[in-house]
């Protein structure tokens, strides 16, 4: 084991395993790329649905059972299916990573809307409002830690499963994990493993400090009962 993790550290720390094509920079940058593209993709579609969905109280049914759905998904299964109907392309990865997010976002963004005390709302109609109004300027203000939050589980599901783009022979930093089973080289599995993961991590942490310096200044929301 002590062996094992030296050799790791040493396939980390390499200078050459850095440089080139197939270096760990670039597969970085590949992986960033995949999973920061289909985690705004995801915003895109889900943001809008979830603040439908919470500002109106319909289709709320939809938004609970879609977080089942996204955890249930096979995504290997839909990228090979995808693959095979699309042809050689970063689509199916692209829209499997896509389909797993949106439903994280979705539900998180309609939990935080429905947080919202409905008094809150009926004060803002009260003062004559319009919808858009109380939307943008009381229900989105109060629900966004929430939100946040949504988009920072979304991020670090779709970068650990972005190394399924190594599956249809992408990039990324599957490519350590994939190739390594394929050599039987444990090392490289692992180093490939531990990148993902830190890499994972440091979103997530990065995601959580703009979160803190957005609701710094901001004074504790009212929870609803």
């Amino acid at each position: 084991m002590i062996e094992l993790l030296q050799n790791l550290l040493r396939w980390l720390t390499s200078g050459s395993q850095w440089s080139g094509t197939d270096g760990i920079a670039t597969r970085l940058l590949e992986h960033l790329q995949y999973s920061l593209l289909a985690t705004l993709v995801a915003a895109a579609i889900a943001l809008p649905v979830g603040l439908l969905i919470g500002h109106t109280g319909r289709g709320a049914f939809l938004a609970i059972n879609l977080s089942g759905f996204g955890r249930a998904l096979p995504t290997v299964g839909l990228v090979t299916l995808v693959f095979l109907a699309s042809g050689l392309s970063m689509w199916p990865v692209y829209i499997s990573l896509v389909a797993l997010a949106v439903p994280v976002i979705v539900t998180n963004t309609y939990a935080g809307m429905a947080a919202v005390d409905p008094e809150v709302r009926d004060a803002a109609r009260g003062q004559g409002m319009r919808w858009y109004q109380v939307l943008f300027q009381v229900e989105l203000p109060l629900a966004l830690p929430l939100i946040m939050t949504g988009l920072r589980l979304a991020c670090v599901q779709v970068v650990a499963t972005a190394t399924i783009a190594a599956y249809v022979s992408f990039g990324g930093l599957g490519r350590y994990v994939f190739d390594g089973l394929a050599q039987r080289d444990l090392v490289q599995v692992l180093g490939g493993a531990v990148l993902v993961a830190v890499l994972a991590i440091a979103l997530d942490l990065a995601l959580a400090g703009v979160q803190r310096l957005l609701f710094r200044n901001r004074p504790p929301r009212a929870h609803a009962h």
